[in-house]
């Protein structure tokens, strides 16, 4: 990979780490359900019309518009609002690929193998390990909120790869028209109008956090992504991803002062252990076949 593109990947990255401190900004002054319409409403607008609509049909586009929208970033973002620590939520998250295993066997007849079985089997016992930290504790209820949010994250994914070999920068854009009138219904439903009617009062921080998470972390990030994907096989790209939790870490404990307990270091490095083995494992396994 040329050093351009993996200075592009490094960004996309960071992108995507400090994004849990920024959505922590964000539903500090926001509520979550808002908050979401916004992220929408700049991820659509003015992007919308400058990008062809991708070659995929609308039930495929508000499916994920649904999942990812609606759905993930409603739960992640209630959950950071309620307390979930930003850095340990950026590695819970990425039990979707876990999830995403699952459902593929499931749903597309994908057998995950053995490696595979093993590297969620050990991110399984992790998560335990963390939830066993706050089991009663008030953070449960976030962590469970987190956890949905992953699970929500991997049916998108089983979405996206219905749709096929399509521009994933453009089915983001137009995908993005679904979630802001079902989030600002429910912001108004479940928490009436005083949020909505705060929105011109919010401090500049909270202003930067709705504009970081629309344009940096989704617009940007996904944009480089896919400018990578483009480039590169997704083998090559995707085990970046795996710093998105490193960054998520380091970025709370600098902005927001997160500590990490013992059984949560623990826990998050048996996750991480399980994620590496799920990326690297098979690829590993195939060198050392032939030896």
């Amino acid at each position: 990979m040329p050093i351009r593109d993996l200075l592009l990947a490094l960004g996309v990255v960071t992108l995507w780490g400090l994004n849990f401190v920024a959505i922590k900004w964000g539903v500090d002054e926001v509520s979550p359900y808002l908050l979401t319409a916004l992220r929408y409403i700049g991820c659509a607008m003015p992007a919308i019309f400058f990008v062809r609509r991708p070659a995929v049909s609308w039930g495929l586009l508000v499916a994920y518009g649904m999942t990812v929208g609606v759905l993930q970033f409603s739960f992640l973002f209630s959950a950071i609002g309620l307390g979930m620590p930003a850095g340990l939520a950026s590695l819970v998250m990425q039990m979707q690929v876990f999830f995403t295993l699952g459902l593929a066997a499931l749903f597309l007849g994908e057998r995950p193998t053995p490696l595979r079985l093993a590297g969620a089997a050990i991110a399984l016992v992790g998560l335990c390990t963390i939830g066993a930290e706050h089991l009663g504790g008030a953070v449960l209820v976030p962590l469970l909120m987190t956890l949905a949010a992953a699970f929500f994250w991997s049916v998108s994914n089983i979405v996206t790869k219905r749709a096929g070999q399509i521009d994933m920068f453009a089915f983001v854009i137009w995908a993005s028209l679904v979630p802001p009138l079902p989030m600002l219904a429910l912001s108004l439903l479940l928490e009436g109008p005083g949020p909505l009617l705060a929105l011109p009062f919010i401090s500049p921080q909270a202003v930067f956090s709705v504009l970081f998470i629309a344009y940096g972390s989704t617009l940007l990030g996904y944009g480089g992504w896919a400018v990578l994907l483009g480039r590169h096989p997704s083998g090559l790209v995707a085990p970046f991803a795996l710093l998105v939790p490193i960054v998520g870490f380091a970025a709370a404990f600098i902005f927001l002062g997160e500590a990490i307990s013992s059984l949560e270091l623990a826990g998050s490095v048996l996750i991480f252990l399980g994620l590496m083995l799920n990326v690297f494992g098979p690829r590993l396994l195939a060198r050392l076949r032939p030896a």
